[in-house]
């Protein structure tokens, strides 16, 4: 990866230090906030990032206790959402996606870890990534450099791709970014760009009616809250349309999408708990470096393709991690 390769050395095993005693909830255990724009427990990332907490001897209800609030889909509940965290006595929250990341960042003097809230320094939530400085810390983006390998994956699988079509949340500045990064990369590999920027479930609508009338040759479907919300609608028009579609995490592609080409989350969130973990010990946020993803995931839904009638390239196939059949 061409880019500032910010990595930690992590010292020694979690298990040799004791955790800090002060500023604990009632129960003598400390408490860790989730907080994210959807369910409170049915989030994508919530039951994976429980399970990286527990392998680091961060077990709810044993050694933490985690306090999760959610969204449910109005983002506006946010900075509520965060007093109610304050109010709950958390030492530190785990936020997904840009907008929970600057209500938990805006709201609160807490230390947060941010995943999936975009690039860090273009949307203004910290000057450095070796040196964050403020109460955020986290996962870096890298989109710039992985979408190119997306778009490569989408014309490989659909090899007459001219014009694609990305469908991102025009709302959110980090979504928006994101896309720019897809653009470019669009760009530079000769792909014409459909942009289709939506701002409420209603625009979905809107964006597959522009697809009927302008047909593109494949999607490539930028992830954040409102899109993840509707990611069945978009299955569905793809699979109507034969449209060949690329997403940005495995989830996706599990749940139904063709394929996605991403961080790998099992890591991403290992390494967010290592961070938690540091921060309830004693460590400040402002001194612990965002890190990258070094594993990166190619899912192919093969029964996805064999419902839409789609024909999957054999290279294609065998360059899969993970093949869905």
């Amino acid at each position: 990866m061409n880019r500032r390769n910010i990595l930690t050395a992590l010292g020694a095993s979690a298990a040799a230090w004791p955790l800090r005693a002060f500023g604990q909830a009632p129960g003598g255990i400390p408490r860790v906030g989730m907080l994210g724009p959807g369910p409170a427990q049915g989030g994508p990332f919530v039951p994976p990032m429980i399970r990286a907490l527990a392998k680091h001897g961060l077990i709810g209800g044993k050694t933490v206790e985690i306090v999760s609030r959610g969204a449910e889909g109005d983002l506006d509940r946010l900075p509520a959402l965060v007093d109610e965290l304050v109010a709950s006595r958390v030492q530190v929250i785990i936020a997904f996606g840009y907008r929970p990341v600057i209500a938990a960042q805006q709201g609160s003097k807490l230390p947060v870890v941010e995943f999936s809230a975009g690039d860090p320094i273009a949307t203004g939530l910290t000057k450095s990534l070796a040196r964050p400085g403020g109460n955020v810390t986290g996962i870096s983006d890298v989109s710039a450099e992985v979408t190119p390998k997306r778009l490569e994956l989408l014309k490989d699988f659909a090899p007459k791709l001219h014009r694609v079509a990305m469908l991102y949340n025009a709302d959110d500045i980090a979504m928006t970014l994101r896309y720019k990064a897809a653009e470019t990369g669009a760009t530079a590999l000769g792909i014409e760009v459909q942009p289709l920027g939506v701002r409420e479930p209603s625009d979905f609508n809107e964006a597959f009616a522009a697809m009927t009338r302008d047909p593109p040759d494949g999607l490539f479907m930028v992830a954040d809250p409102l899109t993840n919300l509707n990611r069945k609608a978009v299955f569905a028009f793809a699979a109507a349309h034969r449209l060949p579609a690329i997403y940005e995490y495995d989830f996706i592609a599990r749940d139904g999408g063709l394929m996605s080409y991403g961080p790998d989350l099992d890591e991403s969130f290992d390494r967010m708990a290592v961070l938690v973990d540091r921060i309830l010990r004693g460590a400040r946020p402002s001194d612990l470096p965002f890190e990258e993803p070094t594993r990166f995931l190619f899912v192919l839904n093969l029964k996805t393709a064999k419902a839409a009638g789609l024909e999957v390239p054999s290279a294609v196939l065998a360059a899969a991690d993970d093949v869905i059949e």
